[in-house]
């Protein structure tokens, strides 16, 4: 019996890695010999540096940036072969560096992501993966520009172009009733409709200007609004430094999927397990176990679906899950279910009770 097991980070409680441990545990309570496959998973936010790292074995590495108000922290990015540098945005411009009183993306800034692409260009690296998910920002990526240009002169000076590849599942645009401040900028503290429309208007100008300077108008570009902008930016880039930079969006699960090979692991398994924090109609919208779900469709490999919350259950089995379940009691409260040891401890037990009946 081969069993993969991958599970997507559950934002304030564990990360990928632990859930899929805690799942492993209960399998091997109910198969001892069974082969677990663990594969530690993102879609390019939360986690996404763990995920790929482990992926293309990266080494990591610790420098002193910018946090989105400004203050200077240590963040960690990843450096493989001496060539790829992996950054996920949320290390150093990401919400959970602040607490809910401090989240302003008026004042919120990209500038520590800016540095930490620089270090990257200084060290040499020819393709950089950059995961825009969890920003704190809505700078239209101004702040990681500024702090960029310093390295242009590096960039501009290379022989073959930079490569960035943005892992980002967001394909909004920069601005308007879709754009970065409409759609993201509330949850990331704007309360009013006056802020998220200042918000907006900032981004028109700062894409007017990036125009006038390059004469291509990137804000319409979908994923343009990723990361309060960031996308905008990271885009812009390919005109900014004459040519010597070229930018490709991607879906950072598929990217990693692809890294991970996921497609040859699928051959000769049994089951995957897969799961996030809470599991809707709107994890049928891209969201990373809908990704894995349609790589095993197409092995013909059962995929079980087991998140902290299951809503629209007939929904998400008529997409293709054999099996769509929450892992936690039923009377469970929610300030209970989402401490750490609480959420392993459910899964393992609900792991093995699920292999127990299912005689797999």
């Amino acid at each position: 019996m081969r069993i993969i097991i991958a599970f997507d980070s559950m934002k304030g409680c564990i990360t990928s890695a632990e859930a899929n441990a805690a799942a492993a545990e209960g399998v091997h309570a109910a198969f001892p010999d069974a082969e677990v496959v663990s594969l530690t998973m993102s879609d390019g936010g939360d986690g996404m540096l763990d995920a790929f790292s482990c992926a293309i074995k990266a080494e990591r590495r610790t420098i002193t940036v910018h946090d989105p108000l400004m203050r200077l922290i240590s963040a960690e990015f990843a450096i493989t072969n001496g060539d790829t540098a992996v950054i996920e945005m949320a290390r150093a411009s990401g919400l959970s560096l602040l607490t809910e009183q401090e989240f302003n993306p008026w004042e919120a800034s990209s500038a520590g992501t800016g540095e930490m692409i620089a270090e990257a260009v200084r060290l040499g690296c020819n393709h950089i993966i950059i995961g825009l998910g969890g920003s704190a920002t809505s700078d239209a990526g101004k702040g990681l520009l500024d702090a960029l240009s310093n390295a242009f002169p590096i960039i501009e000076g290379r022989t073959s172009p930079l490569q960035i590849t943005i892992a980002s599942d967001v394909e909004n645009p920069l601005c308007g009733p879709q754009g970065a401040a409409y759609v993201f900028a509330r949850q990331k503290g704007a309360k009013s409709i006056g802020k998220i429309e200042k918000i907006d208007k900032r981004a028109q100008l700062f894409a007017e200007q990036i125009k006038a300077e390059t004469g291509i108008d990137y804000s319409h570009y979908p994923g343009a609004g990723a990361a309060g902008g960031c996308g905008f930016a990271l885009l812009a880039l390919q005109s900014l430094c004459k040519g010597k930079v070229e930018v490709r969006m991607e879906s950072g699960a598929e990217l990693l999927l692809q890294m991970l090979q996921f497609d040859k692991l699928l051959a000769n398994s049994t089951i995957v397990i897969t799961g996030e924090g809470s599991s809707d109609r709107q994890t049928l919208m891209g969201k990373l176990p809908m990704h894995i779900l349609r790589h095993a469709q197409q092995h013909g490999i059962p995929v079980a679906l087991l998140s902290g919350q299951i809503h629209e259950k007939e929904t998400l089995l008529s997409a293709g899950f054999a099996r769509t379940e929450s892992f936690n009691p039923p009377s469970l409260p929610l300030n209970e279910a989402i401490k750490p040891s609480v959420a392993k401890h459910n899964i393992s037990v609900f792991c093995t009770n699920v292999f127990c009946a299912m005689h797999v």
